[in-house]
């Protein structure tokens, strides 16, 4: 009895296996994400935005028909990590959809597995992270863009520096040995070349650096009119601590920090910031605090604290709830699934988000970058009111968002 009756069941449970996904059958959106290590404080952003998504779109019945649901793995801020955990989401998990994790470093890993799986693909903050694969079902969720999405993150950086007068003559370059300062390095020593600027400084150091003072003294010994630093948040806060610490006398310093835009680490570094031209992706200023941005904001604020997650919000979810946004209408525009068919709309449409409008150009970046320059002036101390309407966080670049003058040289501005 026992026999047949596990024969009948195993027949039963083929015969469904072969059936269509029925209408209660959950959407599933698999990825990895930051949630513990260095890109946390990001990660564990990001992915509030994706749920405060999630929760809206179930609450107006959710994606063609279903219910959707995020599928989701700690990558705890490791690239090594990322290979295994989008094989178990496509084979064991067998997700509807994927997107990737938070950065360039997390971004990359994923693409192989990606390819071999014919499935397409959104990339969360990674910077000219298909330069190598060419993967065509690849799309950017990064406001780096353009022809040249290397340089366009530093592009900013560069037109305030050689707009100063006497114009600065050297440069040091500095990151971690990783994908992300990589690229940023490359479009870096581009834009160097263009304004005639003498590198006399251009090293990498360990991600698992932990102590900066050796890295500034030499960069000083090169006595730089200009410092630009690629740099993850562990080793944006000890260098500028180191910095400090050191009296780093240069004209300009900063570019490429990540982590600036975090409230936590802006709270804990305070005064520290003070003179730092660095970038910026998202800040509530101008044609971008549209009714739309500043209404999701003012829902992922509201979970924000509950959540244990960064207060304001401005860096990442504005992205990852556009990373959502995108992938919803080009699932609602082609009324499916159909790996193809998404890559191919995703090609030839334009997207609303609240990031703003979105349309994808070569290699799946965004057609035109939107980076923002953006100079630390008059931090106080560590309360967070100060960073909320960013008086201290002045736009320098571009010229249609300008608010401000820079403080020059560093040296002086950091006082």
């Amino acid at each position: 009895m026992g026999i047949r009756l596990g024969g009948a069941l195993l027949a039963a449970a083929m015969l469904l296996a072969g059936l269509p996904a029925r209408a209660a059958d959950p959407i599933t959106i698999g990825f990895g994400m930051a949630l513990t290590g260095g890109l946390a404080p990001n990660g564990k952003a990001a992915l509030l935005a994706m749920q405060v998504w999630e929760e809206e779109i179930n609450a107006k019945g959710g994606l063609l028909g279903r219910p959707v649901k995020l599928v989701y793995y700690d990558d705890q801020s490791n690239p090594a990590n990322v290979p295994a955990i989008y094989t178990k989401l496509l084979d064991v998990d067998k997700v509807d959809l994927v997107v990737s994790g938070y950065a360039t470093n997390m971004v990359a890993p994923a693409i192989p597995v990606i390819i071999q799986h014919n499935r397409t693909f959104l990339g969360l903050l990674g910077l000219d992270a298909n330069a190598e694969f060419h993967y065509p079902n690849y799309f950017s969720i990064s406001p780096t863009g353009g022809p040249h999405p290397k340089q366009s993150f530093s592009k900013g950086f560069f037109e305030v520096a050689m707009a100063q007068n006497p114009k600065p003559k050297t440069l040091a370059i500095v990151g971690a040995d990783a994908e992300f300062p990589h690229n940023a390095m490359d479009g870096a020593r581009e834009l160097a070349k263009e304004a005639g600027l003498k590198v006399v400084y251009d090293r990498t150091y360990p991600p698992s650096t932990a102590d900066f003072s050796p890295i500034v003294r030499s960069i000083q010994a090169a006595n730089p009119d200009l410092v630009f630093v690629a740099s993850y948040p562990p080793d944006t806060v000890g260098m500028i601590r180191a910095a400090s610490e050191i009296g780093l006398k240069t004209k300009l310093f900063g570019g490429g920090m990540v982590g600036l835009q975090a409230t936590a680490i802006k709270t804990q570094m305070g005064k520290l910031l003070n003179g730092i031209v660095d970038y910026d992706f998202w800040l509530p200023v101008g044609s971008y605090a549209t009714p739309q941005a500043l209404d999701f904001l003012k829902r992922y604020q509201a979970k924000a604290a509950s959540a244990g997650v960064d207060q304001l919000g401005f860096y990442l979810p504005p992205f990852a709830y556009s990373d959502m946004q995108v992938l919803q209408q080009a699932v609602e525009g082609t009324k499916g699934l159909d790996q193809q068919k998404l890559a191919e709309y995703m090609r030839s449409h334009t997207f609303h988000t609240v990031a703003g409008d979105i349309k994808f150009g070569e290699n799946g970046e965004w057609t035109e970058a939107r980076v923002l320059e953006v100079q630390f002036q008059g931090v106080k101390d560590s309360d967070v009111e100060q960073f909320k309407d960013p008086k201290v966080e002045v736009v320098l670049w571009p010229q249609s968002l300008k608010n401000g003058e820079v403080k020059y040289p560093y040296t002086d501005a950091r006082h």
